[in-house]
């Protein structure tokens, strides 16, 4: 068993309730090591062409890796992968928290689950066992209520417990998994497909450390790293990432009116500064972090209390439910936080979709008789709070947004999809490629739809940085530039992020430029802990290789070039501000399509992965998988 790993994985089949434990070698371990390119094996693996994501057939694969539950910051980190139910491509989502770091002590590296069970039931997995469980009692109960409730009947209040959520009951599209109840694995639809499989929960606790190769090591950077977060990441631990809302808005970067403008009158409403002075609780943190840059807030009075077993808005929930939806009532934003995380869904496609239907509403598209009289008025935030109750619930004209913004579009005809901020069905997040111009590229092709956690943003690359260097980047571009050397600065950077998300470290902590260990501190961590001799090389191939089969899966699918495309509302000049009269043009993405995928070794014509490529990657057997399903032609 190698150091850094137990060497066992559990599998477990909802449909026919078997368990059973799978003991990988030491060379498979090396060559995915965890995460998402270990979830991805299995996905690829287990789970059949034209499988329906809602089906029993798709696997859900929850994965860490050799550096979670070790004692230094950034590590409780947990990867989901499956078909999502609402791009109908590769589902891809992390979590943080504590539920990660305990999952590793139970004395599993990963659980593939597939199948589902014909009555509620919950997974529970504690010291190297696990069973299923009935839980027909917590279906239809908050994220708290049953947090709480498996505290009790477990009897021990340090159980973590990953769970789908009322929203996931009901098949919401982009429902998240929570845990803590306050931390969400929300991309994708992860919780929609737990729901599907009539699985409710997933406890975990345990005792089981792993060994570490190198102890002493391990020690030396976490010390290093407590102490230097005071100074590197004190506005972390400050404000947390709600310190971007000023700082979009200053940049005519803040999605405004569903990404009509970049800057928001009332931001300062909004704003992490404010949420500091009015109603922040405390800050919270992940198992045996330092940086504590989770936000905690509590409202006791007005129409919209908060309860902080709920957490607090990150900058992305303040943009989409605030300054997407014209929304400068903090409070309300606060609420709509706390609903998304008591039902579970994700608050990024929550709050978009609802500024999308905003939109249409403004323009007549939508109208009172389509929303039972609810009028989705820009700035209301009582419809904006309600109509994320009804989504969760499939109310009314929640039901309709339930399917997420794309698939309700096709309702309402051309123009409504003309106002869409999706990729591949999926919400865009709240970091503007108009200002960032590499990200109108990098929200195209990744496999997964638009997310701003896949590569480094522009603004990291407009003037020389020695950490950048270390990927072999040192011919700084400015921001809105997309020519081949910043396509080649997405590419080498979207191939570090994911590595992260394999390494499963949180991207706060870990990675390529302000973050507070470097790509080669990270390096010397796996170091550490695997005792393998590995280089930055071999892990930003590692890197590459899962962004491989993230894109032969949907290959597998049919999906390639075609669908990497961006929303027509980014070719619409924005208004206001520093970002006024700026776009994105269709015909300078294609041209940084062409580069990227010339650069990454795939078909230019189908943006597909080649066999040369993958053999080179290791991962032959996935053009096999390729070649058996007839897709692409070019493999």
């Amino acid at each position: 068993m190698p150091y850094g790993y137990h060497g066992r994985v559990l599998h477990v089949n909802l449909s026919t309730g078997g368990i059973t434990v799978e003991e990988p070698d030491e060379r498979f371990y090396r060559h995915y090591m965890g995460g998402s390119a270990m979830g991805l094996y299995y996905l690829l693996k287990n789970t059949p062409p034209g499988t329906d994501p809602l089906g029993p057939a798709n696997t859900l694969a929850l994965m860490v890796s050799p550096l979670t539950g070790v004692p230094i910051s950034g590590q409780s980190r947990m990867t989901a992968t499956t078909r999502s139910p609402l791009t109908n491509m590769v589902g891809d989502s992390q979590c943080g928290g504590f539920w990660p770091a305990e999952f590793k002590f139970t004395g599993f590296d990963g659980v593939v689950i597939t199948g589902r069970a014909e009555t509620p039931v919950y997974l529970w997995i504690h010291n190297g066992e696990a069973e299923l469980r009935d839980a027909r009692h917590l279906w239809g109960r908050d994220t708290h209520d049953v947090q709480t409730a498996l505290e009790d009947e477990l009897g021990d209040k340090r159980v973590e417990v990953l769970q789908c959520g009322v929203a996931g009951e009901n098949g919401v599209r982009f429902a998240a998994m929570i845990n803590m109840s306050n931390r969400a694995n929300g991309r994708t639809g992860m919780g929609a497909v737990m729901g599907s499989k009539n699985l409710k929960a997933v406890v975990v606790r345990g005792k089981q450390r792993p060994t570490l190769a190198d102890p002493d090591a391990v020690k030396a950077l976490t010390r290093w790293g407590a102490d230097r977060a005071p100074d590197d990441m004190g506005s972390m631990t400050l404000l947390g990432t709600t310190a971007l809302v000023r700082t979009q808005h200053s940049r005519g970067g803040l999605p405004t009116y569903n990404y009509d403008s970049g800057v928001f009158d009332d931001h300062d409403g909004i704003s992490g500064q404010t949420m500091r002075e009015t109603m922040l609780k405390e800050n919270d943190t992940c198992y045996a972090c330092v940086v504590r840059c989770k936000r905690v807030v509590e409202v006791t009075e007005g129409p919209y209390r908060v309860d902080p077993v709920y957490g607090g808005p990150e900058y992305e929930t303040l943009a989409t439910f605030g300054s997407y939806c014209g929304v400068s009532d903090l409070a309300a934003v606060a609420y709509a936080n706390q609903l998304c995380n008591q039902y579970g869904m994700d608050t990024i496609a929550c709050g978009a979709t609802i500024a999308w239907a905003m939109d249409c509403f403004e323009h007549g598209i939508i109208t009172l008789e389509d929303t039972g009289g609810i009028a989705l008025n820009y700035g209301d935030a009582a419809a904006m709070v309600q109509m994320v109750e009804m989504i969760a619930r499939r109310e009314g004209f929640g039901d309709v947004l339930a399917d997420g913004s794309a698939q309700a579009a096709r309702r309402f005809g051309p123009e409504a999809e003309d106002l869409l901020l999706t990729v591949k069905g999926s919400e865009m997040p709240a970091h503007m490629p108009q200002v960032k111009r590499s990200l109108a590229l990098i929200y195209a092709v990744n496999p997964f739809g638009a997310d701003h956690m896949s590569s480094e943003h522009d603004g990291s690359y407009t003037e020389y940085n020695p950490r950048i260097a270390e990927l072999g980047l040192v011919d700084p571009q400015p921001a809105t530039a997309l020519n081949p050397e910043k396509v080649r600065y997405a590419f080498y950077t979207q191939c570090a992020y994911s590595l992260l998300d394999t390494l499963s470290v949180c991207q706060f902590v870990y990675g390529p430029d302000w973050q507070l260990f470097s790509m080669s501190q990270l390096t010397d961590l796996v170091r550490a802990v695997t005792g393998w001799p590995v280089t930055l090389f071999e892990l930003q191939k590692l890197g590459e290789r899962r962004l491989n089969m993230l894109r032969a899966f949907n290959a597998r699918e049919g999906y390639g070039r075609d669908q990497d495309t961006i929303p027509k509302k980014l070719t619409k000049p924005l208004t206001g501000g520093k970002s006024d009269g700026m776009f994105v043009t269709v015909e300078e993405v294609e041209r940084a399509k062409d580069t990227y995928y010339a650069m990454a070794g795939w078909d230019v014509s189908t943006g597909m992965p080649l066999r040369g490529k993958l053999e080179e990657l290791g991962i032959g057997w996935v053009a096999d998988e390729l070649e058996a399903a007839r897709l692409p032609e070019s493999v």
